[in-house]
């Protein structure tokens, strides 16, 4: 089991530059580009879809939740130390990459997402490499069985999506039905289709703040999934909803993406 895990999330919005090259149209202003790589997308979908492929996203926000595994009398333990944002608002794409594959050079933590492996993912490698960035321990670290890259073990990586699907046998749920479903926040007033808007208005710490909520949600479904398999027993399970409820209490005042959170899922609750 690793000490550490991470339950994290990221933010995109279309590459204006790589955009701009691929249509090798160097005159577009960055919000045309973005219009034009949409329309790129759409006539290779055949009308179907507008939305980029991994490597024309440019990330601007990875947020997280640090958890530690920590022993206890009944067996272990999952306490939370911190909700966060990578960087700062104004913050590189390549300055959060660095953070992001930083950790995993240093700390190697088993990483949580919801649908990771379709998306944020590959997102991060390809933009990784747009930037020259290397990364060794993610291809190194653990067996053949069990590694970064490998789809049925959750070792180093637990795909929600993949897991809750049973790798897609069953319908692949978005969050926010999974979340409902299960009595927990999905989202609130923001989600994925405002972020380019966001980020245009130069509201980025918004959508940093938005990417928060998500990664508490992906976090209770984490949670109910180890109760479940077994990972964690009715008590641990209990500890660990309690530390984060906490864990948002003592951040409300200053954070109130984090108050708004803990109130709906105040309301959820029968």
């Amino acid at each position: 089991m690793r000490r550490d895990t991470i339950i994290f999330d990221i933010e995109t919005i279309p590459d204006a530059s790589a955009s701009r090259r691929l249509l090798n149209q160097p005159d577009l202003d960055d919000v045309a580009a973005r219009d034009a790589l949409a329309d790129y997308f759409i006539e290779k979908t055949d009308g179907r879809n507008d939305f980029p492929r991994q490597p024309f996203h440019q990330i601007v926000a990875i947020s997280y939740i640090h958890l530690i595994h920590e022993p206890g009398e009944e067996g272990m333990e999952l306490v939370v130390r911190q909700i966060a944002s990578g960087g700062e608002a104004d913050s590189s794409e390549e300055e959060l990459l660095h953070g992001f594959f930083t950790l995993i050079e240093t700390r190697a933590p088993r990483l949580v997402s919801f649908n990771g492996r379709g998306f944020d993912v590959p997102v991060l490698k390809y933009r990784a490499m747009v930037h020259g960035m290397s990364c060794p321990r993610w291809f190194s670290e653990g067996d053949k069985w069990n590694n970064y890259d490998a789809r049925y073990s959750s070792t180093y990586h637990v795909d929600l999506l993949e897991v809750l699907s049973d790798f897609g046998a069953s319908a692949r749920c978005s969050m926010h039905e999974v979340a409902t479903a299960l009595g927990f926040p999905g989202k609130l007033e923001t989600a994925g289709d405002d972020v380019r808007g966001m980020f245009e208005g130069k509201d980025v710490q918004g959508i940093r703040n938005y990417c928060e909520t998500d990664v508490c949600t992906t976090l209770l479904i984490f949670l109910r999934w180890q109760l479940f398999n077994g990972a964690l027993n009715e008590g641990a399970y209990a500890r660990a909803v309690l530390g984060l409820q906490n864990y948002i209490s003592s951040e409300s005042e200053k954070r109130p993406h984090l108050a708004e959170f803990l109130n709906a899922w105040d309301q959820m609750q029968p």
